[in-house]
Parts: structure tokens; C-alpha cells; sequence
């Protein structure tokens, strides 16, 4: 009898399992967010007409200069507050959030809480 062997690792898995359940609009778009080793990624997407409203990562220049390494909780916290003032100056104020697999602690955490904290409703 052969081994089974797993296809997909777990966080892929988590996070399709998690899109079958939510899904952006224009008024409420899909927060979702990518963690790298080195850098926090969040995008706005509006998956009815299958585009990006706003995508702002740690690699931008203004986020460097709070903090030149992307890959912890302070850069995670300057990304969500620079995040929830672009989005709302955009004219989005509630959001649906895709924590894409990854688990809701640590830098996740702190960039969901900075973004509510500037004015982002999830």
C-alpha cells in the first residue's frame, strides 16, 4: 500500500478553507494579508470584479524609515496604521479580513490591531 503524500502544506489548506468563506466587495473589500520571513504584505481586494483596490507592503520606503527590518512586530504596526489611512482615504472604512492561513498572533496580530485602532472596521 503507497503512503499517501500531502500536496499542499498546512497553511495553503487553512487558507483556502478560509475563502470559501469570505469574499469582498466595492463597499466591503477583502483585507488580505501575506507574511514572509522578512516582510508583512496587505492588500484590498474586491474579488467581484477581481481587482486591487490598495496594496502596501514593508518594502515601501515610508515604512522603512520607522523601521528598516520588515520582518517584526514594529514594522507590522507602522504597516497597519499607514494602511488604515490609505484605505479610508480611498474611501473604505469596513473590510473583511483574510488572515491568509497564517494564525491570528504576533505580527498578524499587531498589524490587525494598529489598522483598527486608525479607523478600519473588520
Amino acid at each position: 500500500m503507497k503512503a499517501k503524500i500531502k500536496t499542499k502544506s498546512g497553511r495553503l489548506r487553512r487558507h483556502r478553507r478560509i475563502r470559501k468563506k469570505l469574499l469582498g466587495t466595492k463597499q466591503i473589500p477583502r483585507l488580505c494579508i501575506y507574511r514572509s520571513l522578512v516582510n508583512l504584505q496587505a492588500q484590498l481586494i474586491d474579488d467581484i470584479s477581481g481587482k486591487v483596490i490598495l496594496c502596501v507592503s514593508t518594502l515601501n520606503p515610508e515604512i522603512k524609515k520607522g523601521s528598516p527590518y520588515g520582518g517584526n512586530i514594529k514594522a507590522a504596526l507602522s504597516l497597519g496604521e499607514i494602511f488604515a489611512k490609505l484605505a479610508i482615504s480611498k474611501g473604505v472604512e469596513n473590510v473583511v479580513f483574510d488572515r491568509g492561513g497564517f494564525a491570528y498572533h504576533g505580527r498578524v496580530k499587531a498589524f490587525a490591531e494598529a489598522a483598527k485602532k486608525s479607523g478600519l472596521k473588520f
